[in-house]
């Protein structure tokens, strides 16, 4: 025997049926009283939502975004069971609610994904598919066909062992998941946003405990999630050891990185903003993510980097246990200088510069290389505490500072020259 489907029961319908009643009316002033009573109640709250502001912005700008209609819902369903004491017939208020616990939601999840997930088209997109998906339920179950619907759902069915799948029940499974995922998101957000205003505590180790935390949740929300549709954890064994074999095998190298990403937050060899060369590549680690790491170069290029290099290759940190770094400008000047007096001009265009470190062991050096061919080969040595501005612009300016003050003490700078005899020729 073929299941019976359910009766209908069209919202709508009844409230065109009862358009000519008396009782409508009262359910219309019912719904302004509500719209009245929440705007009361937002006006009084909004005082203690803007001190929130500052503990909590995240949740005041949910307060805010949700708050009016939330209180509108909540009037309207306390209205809704006094008028029910004394009439039967509210369909005009059990439209309503159905509506307003729809527009609810859809601000609500908005409000979430804004704030757990980067702006963008993604954002856009799911902002989309989740309004219309709730607005087409909130319309079929208005129309009276929504039971209908489930029903039909229910009847297209497999079963896998001793269990039953639906079509039905693979929607709920997939919603709750979502639903799950996206809740955890949040929470991991929502603990980064704390841990990030925490002053004592390293940026890696902040950053260890964010990457931990997110993937605990999402874990978490999944072992939930599943059980909570009647799906049995024990049927995903077979897929887990699967997936157990495929990390072995052809996700080795991405389950190297992820291991690796958690290796290099938890005992901080590389930090977010240290200056650093790797695979030949200089910059500045602007992110540390679960797989690559984010090396912005002073030109502004940006290489990923996959966190095993990190892990198995050499790293040059210039960095790591002090933010100075030395600077060595190569100079050439003719034998005939004056070593002391090129010393002081080169010393007096480093300390110009408001760059360079000066005093105790970071005090601008003059070093003497080497008597070249064409000229004696020294070396203006000095510190700078900003490496992540780059060496370029530095070079250029102390250079420039130089070949100034040269030219005005009458300082040579060589070039190569070749001397040529020219031997006569001897008459017969």
């Amino acid at each position: 025997m073929p299941e019976q489907m359910p009766p209908i029961e069209n919202l709508l319908l009844r409230l065109i049926a009862d358009s000519h009643n008396v009782p409508l009316v009262i359910q219309v002033g019912a719904l302004l009283l509500s719209v009245l009573l929440g705007w009361l109640l937002v006006r009084l709250l909004s005082p203690r939502v803007a001190r929130l502001e500052d503990s909590w912005a995240a949740g005041a700008a949910g307060i805010r975004t949700v708050g009016l209609p939330f209180a509108i819902l909540g009037c309207t369903w306390v209205l809704r069971e006094l008028l029910g004491l004394r009439q039967s017939e509210l369909h005009l208020l059990n439209l309503a609610i159905p509506l307003l616990t729809a527009l609810v939601i859809i601000r609500l999840l908005v409000h979430v994904l804004r704030y757990t997930l980067k702006s963008g088209e993604t954002l856009k997109n799911w902002e989309r598919s989740i309004s219309w998906v709730i607005w087409i339920a909130v319309a079929l179950h208005v129309a009276g066909v929504l039971p209908r619907v489930r029903a039909a759902l229910d009847t297209v069915s497999f079963e896998a062992g001793a269990h039953r799948f639906s079509l039905m029940t693979l929607l709920e499974a997939l919603t709750v998941i979502i639903s799950a995922v996206i809740l955890a998101l949040w929470a991991s957000q929502f603990i980064e946003s704390r841990l990030m205003r925490v002053p004592n505590m390293d940026l890696s180790l902040r950053m260890a405990l964010t990457k931990v935390a997110r993937t605990f949740l999402l874990v978490l929300a999944v072992l939930f999630a599943l059980p909570a549709v009647g799906i049995d954890l024990t049927v995903l064994s077979v897929f887990g050891g699967a997936l157990g074999v495929g990390l072995g095998f052809g996700l080795q190298k991405i389950a190297s990185n992820y291991v690796s990403g958690f290796i290099i937050l938890l005992d901080r060899s590389v930090r977010i903003g240290d200056m650093v060369t790797v695979d030949n590549k200089y910059g500045q680690v602007s992110q540390i993510n679960t797989r690559y790491t984010l090396l912005r170069a002073l030109d502004g290029t940006e290489s990923i980097i996959p966190n095993e290099m990190l892990i198995s290759q050499t790293v040059i940190n210039h960095s790591f246990s002090a933010p100075d770094i030395r600077v060595g400008l190569p100079i050439q000047v003719s034998y005939s200088s004056d070593l002391d007096k090129v010393r002081e001009l080169m010393i007096a265009a480093a300390r110009s510069h408001p760059r360079v470190a000066q005093g105790g062991s970071e005090e601008p050096k003059v070093y003497l290389h080497e008597f070249a061919d064409s000229g004696i080969n020294l070396e203006l040595s000095v510190w700078i505490k900003d490496a992540e501005e780059g060496q370029f612009s530095l070079r250029s300016d102390l250079y420039w500072a130089i070949w100034k003050l040269f030219r005005e003490e009458g300082i040579e700078i060589p070039f190569p020259q070749r001397v040529v005899h020219l031997v006569p020729e001897k008459s017969a």
